[in-house]
């Protein structure tokens, strides 16, 4: 059995990747086939024996896809960037025709309806309806025809795909705006010889509608743009370059020609290229980018460094363990990858019935207008009215807007609470998600370190002094706990001096002389190096701070410890509030976090979350995920780190802190701009109001359409009625439309 990537070309919607995975399933030793929408790319399962690469190929290209085979050699960084460039030429292109398409179909709206409001708008007497019949027509027809052609694409992929038995929204454009045009085209053509046929023009329905779709696919295009650029970000954060240390000299090469076992040098402030080993020196080294943690990590001879992660003050020589994909990071990549493959919990209901409405359709304006032919007696005139009337009414604009509309006012709404909701399916599956997974640097907590307690240990020096003197000794380190010192002593308005020398050990403190005196700020390592004596005591209580997650720091004056200054990540104020709001809809909230298991008991306690996950390493976040999802919960997960992007994929509903990493921004569905965790409790309430709203709409939208087909195909005119003209049916199109906008706009509304 083998796996193989394919990248696919011409998908439009759901219904096209159905199809290609309808027709590659169906194939003898085809054991999985995936199509991911989001990326275009098909992953698959097979027996070699039994199936070679260009029978998929060719099984795709028959279903009327394109195919290409994505070699394990090309999933490097060079691939992955022209595929970024040209998704960014192709949405670019988009931008431009719904540009030219809007510019087209406006002054059309304005020509063709103009005189049906309440109080006529003014147009040129040239082309005025009533004094010039034909040039009202032209005009019409001058106005729409760039529209089609800008639109052109759901022409192409919309009938291709009808007759290959696979139809999907573009088919349903393809045919209601089609068939709307061409009659409106016969109308123009005899308006010379009947000026009334110039009553009977549908091409502001054409154009418009072929103009709302291509506003929904080019807003759909960039939320899988924004997917992909959370994979770009991920692989810049690896230098293109490293210092190769050979025979006592250094040089600089390419990153990917390094191999696993030679030796790098890391400088101070420089990003770690690769996976590997300390073998000389020692550094402090920020890891959050990996594991959300904002405190540095101390590393000395024999422990491991993660490509991506950053050096600060110390230099170090590496050995590579790993190098290409078996890195850390590559890694990272490859499981956002993977999640994003997996099928959505909730797919599209247009593109559900796509494939029934569609053909059934045409099928009651084939029978109709036939029926009236052939038994009905009545000549094409009527005929070709009763056809065009059932396609008109019952043309997909209030079916495609009834979820579009709601999802960006719902969005709407959202953003001005500072919720981004990147996409409608998020938007859907949010409301349903009964367990929510929080994680705990940056989401519960604030990401920072703070100073937390001060602790006197000698008589006769106040509080103040003793972080007036650390702080005056601590603001010459680059050291983020010593920043929290410093940031302490100038919220309690101190004024802080110059020390007269300064020296940083690394992986202990600093020492530093200070108004004659020798300050040492530091560890414990610090005071056994330097042969501080420490009480059992004072040993206990350091013990009960490193407990509760906090960091505790001596402070060492000529040899006689006076203090203890403790530096933790604090819980936000309005974290135990959000929970409880979140507990209180039924929803179990769980917190995520690769802090040792009493540190993470201590924080969920102080945060009201009972369920807790521990000691988790950053490729696991993702199967700890899925161990829940395999339980039958619908997980909404809330993050800030890149060592959350996994995981944030991997959720049905990944959430992430706008205070967070780009990587997590990107990989997320939900952005909370404001870094509250009460607005995931905003996020659910919004997304159960839009979804009630959409239902409402589609109800409408199909209920409309099993009303207003059966009066257009003549069924009142049968018992003595009235025969729907097709210009009715076009303005109860319109109306039917507007309904459904209303009815979304009522989300405005709605308080959160």
């Amino acid at each position: 059995m083998i796996t193989e990537l394919y990248l696919i070309g011409g998908m439009s919607c759901a219904a096209c990747s159905s199809a290609v995975e309808r027709v590659t399933r169906k194939m003898e030793g085809v054991i999985s086939s995936d199509v991911n929408l989001a990326t275009n790319k098909l992953t698959i399962t097979y027996d070699e024996k039994m199936v070679t690469s260009g029978m998929i190929v060719d099984k795709v290209k028959n279903a009327g896809y394109q195919a290409s085979l994505i070699l394990e050699e090309e999933n490097g960084g060079k691939r992955e960037e022209e595929e970024f460039a040209h998704q960014e030429e192709l949405l670019h292109e988009s931008k431009r025709r719904l540009i030219i398409a809007v510019c087209f179909a406006v002054p059309l709206l304005y020509i063709s309806m103009g005189h049906m409001v309440p109080f006529p708008l003014p147009v040129p007497a040239f082309i005025d309806m009533g004094l010039n019949p034909r040039n009202f027509s032209y005009a019409q027809l001058l106005l729409t025809i760039p529209v089609l052609i800008c639109g052109r694409k759901f022409y192409t992929v919309g009938l291709k795909a009808l007759l290959k038995g696979s139809p999907n929204m573009d088919s349903l454009v393809a045919i209601g705006t089609g068939s709307a045009f061409f009659y409106s085209l016969y109308m123009t053509l005899t308006v010379r010889q009947n000026p009334m046929n110039a009553h009977h023009l549908y091409y502001e329905s054409a154009a418009v509608v072929v103009t709302l779709v291509m506003l929904g696919k080019y807003m759909e295009s960039r939320s899988k743009g924004k997917t992909s650029e959370a994979i770009r970000k991920l692989m810049a954060l690896v230098p293109d370059t490293a210092l190769l240390y050979e025979d006592g000299q250094e040089r600089e090469v390419p990153t990917d020609q390094v191999k696993k076992g030679q030796h790098i040098l890391i400088k101070p402030g420089s990003r770690i290229p690769l996976d590997g080993v300390v073998v000389k020196g020692s550094s402090s080294v920020d890891e959050s980018m990996l594991t959300g943690e904002s405190i540095p990590v101390e590393k000395v001879k024999g422990d491991a460094l993660i490509g991506g992660s950053v050096n600060y003050n110390g230099a170090m020589e590496l050995e590579v363990t790993r190098t290409g994909t078996d890195t850390t990071l590559s890694k990272i990549i490859r499981l956002i990858e993977d999640a994003q493959g997996k099928k959505a919990p909730i797919s599209k209901l247009a593109d559900q019935v796509s494939g029934i409405f569609v053909p059934a359709v045409m099928g009651i304006a084939a029978a109709a207008a036939l029926l009236w032919w052939l038994v009905g007696g009545k000549d094409i005139s009527f005929v070709l009215t009763i056809f065009v009337a059932v396609l008109v009414i019952a043309c997909p604009c209030a079916l495609g807007l009834a979820t579009p509309t709601a999802i960006m006012v719902g969005t709407g709404v959202g953003a001005s609470h500072g919720i981004l909701i990147k996409s409608g399916e998020a938007l859907e599956i949010c409301h349903k998600a009964d367990t929510v997974i929080l994680d705990k640097t940056g989401t519960i907590t604030e990401g920072k370190p703070k100073v937390t307690d001060l602790t006197v240990l000698k008589t006769g020096i106040r509080e103040e002094d003793l972080l007036w003197t650390a702080a005056s000794c601590e603001r010459m380190s680059e050291h983020p706990l010593a920043a929290a010192i410093v940031e302490a002593a100038v919220e309690r308005g101190l004024r802080l001096e110059q020390p007269d020398s300064f020296q940083s050990i690394t992986g202990s403190g600093i020492e530093a002389q200070f108004h004659k005196k020798t300050i040492r700020i530091g560890n414990q390592r610090l005071l056994e190096e330097k042969n501080v004596p420490l009480e059992e005591e004072i040993l206990k209580q350091a013990g009960r701070y490193a407990g509760q997650g906090k960091t505790p720091m001596y402070v060492v004056e000529d040899g006689i410890l006076t203090g203890i200054i403790c530096v933790a990540d604090t819980i936000k104020e309005t974290s135990i509030k959000a929970v409880d709001r979140i507990k209180s809809l039924g929803i179990q909230v769980y917190m995520l976090t690769g802090d040792n298991r009493r540190t993470a008991q201590y924080i969920g306690e102080q945060a009201h979350i009972e369920h807790v996950i521990a000691e988790v390493l950053p490729e696991d976040k993702a199967a700890a995920v899925s161990r829940l999802q395999k339980e039958g919960k619908t997980v909404m997960m809330v993050g800030d780190g890149i060592n959350d992007a996994p995981a944030l994929v991997q959720a049905d509903v990944g959430t992430a802190i706008g205070s967070g990493s780009d990587i997590a921004l990107e990989s997320g569905d939900v952005v909370l701009m404001k870094s509250d965790l009460m607005d995931v409790y905003r996020a659910i309430k919004l997304s159960k109001a839009t979804i009630r709203n959409i239902k409402q709409n589609l109800f409408w939208a199909f209920f409309y359409n099993s009303l207003g087909i059966p009066v257009a195909a003549g069924i009142l005119y049968l018992f003595g009625g009235p025969l729907l003209n097709p210009m009715i049916a076009g303005f109860a199109m319109s109306l039917s439309s507007v309904c459904v906008v209303g009815n979304a706009l009522r989300l405005r509304t709605l308080k959160l």
